[in-house]
């Protein structure tokens, strides 16, 4: 019993140290991508020639990000979350001194290259939130993914921040004054890197399944119709990755819903977002301002704009904590619900308030609130669904389409406004918003399978209710 009791309490602490490294880094890797996201557009327009370009970084990002969360997966799968998270900021670090050759040089392909590796680290950034609760408790399992989460918030604010104290550093390192936000960024994934290898140890996937194979793991109800084995394999199959990762979460009845929650939540909120600065463009400058280049340096638009989104950003990340709060006290799949609640009052807010900029910067909150709840009590929903030995791969595969679904949303949000105008694009947002919350109402209902899960027992080591 004490063996068992020290064990308990060596846990307990290395998740608390685990957390807040996984903040610390979070919050110092995420101002290099930052940086990319605000000023990757002005750098694209400038060395491609054509304002055409002007949404190739993001794009390239968001797609690198899609493509590399599997590999990262395997690879955290197979030696740990350490691996996994350090080869992504490496590659964020190798991408940011890319993209300062690419100014030197004047090479837009060099640019296109170094974002991809940005791009990289994203996907590395966004696994950080499962490497969380890979030893946390049921009934503190969502905070510890939201506290993660909440750490980008810093990062997200000041990136955009960087431009003129980065200028004064490029200026002193004889670098143009566009490539100085860039120095800040690598300084600060430099930092990640060295915190993450000095002090997340032990890793807390591997030292989870030490646990596990002893029989000490936190408590879990095993996902129904799923038998735990007693001991994960030592090495899992290098090939069939994404097989494996769908197989397992068709299985479970919670984890396609913890999908369908993550996946729904990002496409619609970057739907909306991404064409809302142009709605509010020509709202305020009247139409066909966007065909105007000189009406983009209006200071009152982009006042207005850049008001709106820091609101929404807010409404991402800011509140995340509370978002686990409840994620962990009303329950994963009762969260699922508010979460999607809140994305169909912000489409309707937003597309019913079009001409008013105070609703669509209300509809915007609301679209950061709700996806705020929708991916944190998803993505921890997903952590427990299924079996151990295949959570990590699983949960690559949630974030390969999280970002897939990003990249089409972004992608189909131009047509459809140009097709049926902001409130047609709202009314799609809401269409696919509806469906994944009409889904999670269902699985609530009593006499489904695992109607009443999501609740957290009240009591200490209390039953994760997945399935």
């Amino acid at each position: 019993m004490r063996h068992d009791q020290r064990r308990t309490l060596q846990r307990h602490s290395v998740q608390r140290r685990t957390v807040i490294l996984l903040g610390s880094a979070q919050l110092l890797s995420g101002i290099g991508t930052g940086a990319t996201v605000s000023i990757g557009s002005l750098l694209a327009v400038d060395l491609s020639g054509s304002s055409a370009w002007a949404g190739s970084v993001s794009t390239v990002m968001t797609l690198a990000a899609a493509l590399s969360a599997l590999p990262l997966a395997s690879l955290a799968d197979r030696r740990g979350r350490l691996a996994g998270l350090v080869t992504g900021l490496a590659a964020a670090l190798a991408g940011v001194a890319g993209i300062v050759v690419s100014v030197v040089s004047g090479s837009f392909l060099l640019l296109l290259l170094g974002t991809a590796g940005v791009g990289v680290g994203t996907a590395s950034n966004l696994q950080a939130r499962f490497a969380a609760v890979d030893l946390a408790d049921d009934e503190h399992r969502g905070r510890s993914l939201s506290a993660v989460v909440w750490a980008i918030t810093i990062g997200a604010v000041a990136g955009p921040n960087l431009i003129q104290p980065g200028a004064v550093v490029g200026q002193a390192v004889g670098l143009p004054p566009i490539a100085g936000p860039f120095i800040i960024s690598a300084a600060g994934l430099v930092l990640a890197c060295v915190l993450l290898l000095a002090g997340l140890r032990p890793d807390p996937l591997l030292f989870a399944r030490q646990l596990a194979a002893a029989g000490q793991q936190p408590a879990t109800k095993q996902p129904t119709g799923q038998q735990q084995a007693s001991q994960p394999p030592a090495v899992t199959p290098r090939r069939g990755a994404l097989a494996r990762g769908l197989r397992a979460a068709r299985s479970s009845p919670s984890a396609i819903l913890a999908l369908a929650a993550v996946v729904g939540a990002h496409a619609v909120m970057v739907g909306v977002m991404s064409v809302t600065p142009l709605h509010l463009q020509e709202l305020v400058a009247g139409p066909g301002a966007a065909a105007h280049a000189g009406h983009m340096a209006s200071g009152d638009v982009l006042v207005i704009i850049g008001f709106t989104i820091s609101l929404h950003i807010a409404g991402m990340f800011a509140l995340s904590p509370v978002m686990g709060w409840l994620t962990d006290k009303a329950g994963r799949k009762q969260t699922v619900v508010i979460g999607f609640a809140l994305l169909v009052a912000a489409v309707a807010v937003a597309g019913a308030g079009q001409r008013s900029t105070t609703a669509v910067a209300v509809g915007l909150v609301l679209l950061g609130l709700g996806w705020s709840a929708a991916t944190v009590a998803g993505s921890t929903l997903l952590a427990e669904s299924v079996r151990q030995e295949e959570r990590v791969m699983v949960q690559g595969v949630s974030d390969m389409l999280m970002g897939a679904a990003g990249a089409v949303g972004g992608a189909s949000s131009g047509v459809i406004l140009s097709w049926a105008g902001y409130p047609g694009l709202n009314l799609a947002g809401g269409a696919v918003a509806g469906v994944v919350l009409a889904a999670a109402v269902m699985a609530l209902l009593p006499g489904r399978a695992g109607g009443h899960a999501g609740r957290v027992s009240g009591t200490a080591g209390g039953r994760s209710l997945a399935d």
